[in-house]
């Protein structure tokens, strides 16, 4: 095996260009760490807030990648045979150390969870953190029930494609916002019973159709949208604050008297590995080889092309969770 990989390194908070594709030293995982010879990973907007200088807790250079996905290439305690196909995310990944912008990757085990799946790699790079994430907030976050309603705001990001999978899996009514008009027939598609625009105000829509407002809200836009979404939510009905689309995520002068309505309860829901238990990734995987449920579109990129991938994610272009392949060198 050669001594070197391939890895986007980022040398410090700035626009795409800063993402440079470098050949640096391969990493040995030390014990109780595991090197995954990544297959593909997906991206997500908390490396975008690393990579703007947003993020808290980076140091750089950085080897971007809060998740990855690929088979175990070294386990130094014997715990992961080689080959055993694994997901990592979270942990520091990408942060506090390297992540999974890379041919290979060194975790800690409480990152890795395996599985077995014959779907294609650009199909399993696009599941875990969205997965793990939109699972957390529907159950930790707002323990949805059947015959609720729940209001997703931010429907076509990949997030809010798979709360809608798993909200409607459960038996709820889902309504679903997206900024574009010309994106309300992919919502409908995607079984979204309530598409709606979102022009910055909802609520006055959601309770046109239920006077007395959602059950529940799964707040991905930010604090801007955060007010409009807690109006459109019933007396005893959760908000609960996951996304940060909109790059803003605090609240100025908080006066929680002022700002929450009367008897709507606000949470937020923030995962790590733990939260997607083996058991629950395997289901789904099985599930979304069988045609019975579906996160949402794919599309994939060449590491190569990463910064036309950030630059993507950034301005908003795809509806769905971005993925980058991983092609190894051969021989």
């Amino acid at each position: 095996m050669s001594e070197t990989m391939r890895a986007v390194v980022l040398e410090g908070p700035g626009p795409v260009d800063r993402l440079r594709l470098r050949r640096v030293a391969l990493p040995e995982p030390p014990p109780g760490w595991v090197r995954i010879r990544v297959e593909a990973f997906g991206l997500n907007r908390s490396e975008l807030h690393t990579r703007l200088g947003l993020a808290e807790g980076v140091t750089f250079p950085r080897v971007p990648g809060i998740e990855a996905t690929g088979t175990v290439d070294l386990d130094p305690d014997g715990v992961f045979p080689p080959g055993q196909q694994v997901a990592a995310m979270m942990g520091g990944m990408g942060r506090t150390y390297d992540g999974g912008y890379a041919e290979f990757t060194v975790v800690p085990r409480a990152q890795v969870v395996p599985f077995s799946s014959a779907l294609p790699w650009e199909t399993l790079g696009a599941i875990p953190e969205t997965l793990q994430t939109a699972h957390g907030s529907l159950t930790t976050g707002l323990d949805l029930g059947a015959g609720q309603s729940l209001l997703v705001r931010g429907g076509t990001s990949a997030l809010g494609l798979a709360a809608t999978a798993l909200a409607k899996d459960r038996g709820a009514t889902v309504f679903a916002t997206t900024r574009a008009p010309d994106r309300l027939s992919a919502l409908a598609q995607h079984g979204v019973d309530h598409p709606l625009v979102d022009d910055g105000e909802v609520a006055h829509a959601v309770r046109a159709i239920l006077p007395d407002g959602v059950h529940a809200a799964l707040e991905l836009v930010g604090t801007p949208t955060l007010p409009d979404t807690l109006a459109a939510t019933r007396v005893h009905g959760t908000v609960c604050f996951t996304g940060m689309l909109s790059n803003q995520w605090t609240v100025r002068d908080f006066y929680p008297i002022a700002y929450l309505p009367s008897g709507v309860r606000l949470t937020a829901y923030a995962g790590e590995a733990a939260d997607l238990p083996a058991e629950v990734l395997q289901g789904y995987l099985g599930r979304i080889a069988r045609g019975e449920v579906s996160l949402g579109p794919v599309h994939v990129y060449a590491l190569e092309d990463i910064r036309t991938a950030h630059d993507d994610m950034e301005r908003g272009r795809r509806a769905g969770k971005l993925v980058v392949r991983v092609n190894h060198p051969t021989g």
